[in-house]
């Protein structure tokens, strides 16, 4: 082997240790997989979901606890869709898998208007189909392959088109209390996993229905951070973590925080006030 292949191999080393300790790490803090726990992989034959099953594949094969992998696709019969590269690849690696046959497409195209973007509705056509199987089969925790960078797009877009401060949780309970969705890759960075599925060689299947639409409002978003990350490196880091660190109070939700209760909970001057609040903001004048 030469020097520079032991160089990539030291590199790629590097990565999936890195990878494979974000995802354990993410499941450990919010206690994504239990003992028993029967994982439905959602794959989409994209590079997030070909990395999320490599490396749940590899933490079940180490895990203290027992789980079940089940590889899931839903062939939405797009016009060109290669349907045998998907059963291929999991048959060779020895992975339980189904495929869910529903034609979405021709109810995209349908309902939505030549040169719209087709996401939203094809989002909700492919969670319901899924959650449908999830729920007939046993399965006991969904797992998607969003990564780090999806959430905090998902962040903005929530915020700029939406008015909202929402994004992806790593752990979800479905709104009709049935499912439970898990992101195992919420710690990780896209660019480490394109640099994974490269360096692995997964056969990516791209999505022409609304992957490759130009001047999504999403692609707009990711510009926008991979710009910030460039001039300030490590903020797109500390946007994630400020959705970890909420505090209701100095926000303006009715819902998160009584405002109007604050009444109750205020005190009467005792006359030190002052002093202790000086003493709070410069600690090395503090009385003694």
């Amino acid at each position: 082997m030469s020097e520079n292949q032991l160089k990539q191999q030291h590199e790629f080393n590097k990565l999936s240790k890195r990878l494979r300790r974000q995802v354990g790490q993410a499941i450990a803090d919010y206690d994504m997989i239990q003992d028993g726990d029967k994982v439905m992989v959602c794959l989409s034959g994209g590079k997030d979901s070909y990395t999320m099953l490599d490396i749940l594949l590899n933490l079940r094969d180490h895990a203290p606890i027992n789980f079940e992998l089940i590889a899931v696709n839903l062939d939405q019969k797009q016009p060109g869709f290669p349907e045998h590269v998907l059963p291929e690849y999991l048959s060779s690696i020895g992975v339980p898998f189904h495929i869910i046959e529903k034609d979405t497409y021709s109810i995209v195209k349908e309902v939505v208007p030549e040169g719209k973007t087709t996401c939203g509705i094809c989002s909700r056509l492919r969670r319901g189909s899924l959650y449908g199987y999830a729920r007939q089969h046993g399965i006991t925790k969904i797992a998607l392959g969003h990564h780090r960078d999806d959430i905090i797009e998902t962040l903005f877009l929530n915020m700029f088109y939406g008015s909202k401060i929402k994004a992806m949780p790593p752990k979800l309970l479905s709104d009709d209390k049935t499912n439970i969705v898990i992101r195992p890759l919420c710690y990780a960075k896209e660019a480490d996993i394109t640099r994974y599925s490269e360096a692995k060689g997964f056969p990516i299947i791209p999505c022409n229905l609304c992957g490759s639409q130009e001047n999504l409002q999403r692609q707009v978003i990711k510009e926008m951070l991979q710009s910030w990350e460039k001039q300030h490196p490590g903020r797109v880091e500390n946007i994630f973590r400020s959705i970890q660190n909420l505090s209701p109070s100095q926000l303006a939700d009715q819902q998160l925080f009584d405002f109007k209760g604050l009444e109750k909970l205020r005190s009467e001057p005792t006359g030190d006030e002052d002093s202790a609040f000086d003493d709070q903001l410069y600690p090395a004048l503090a009385r003694v």
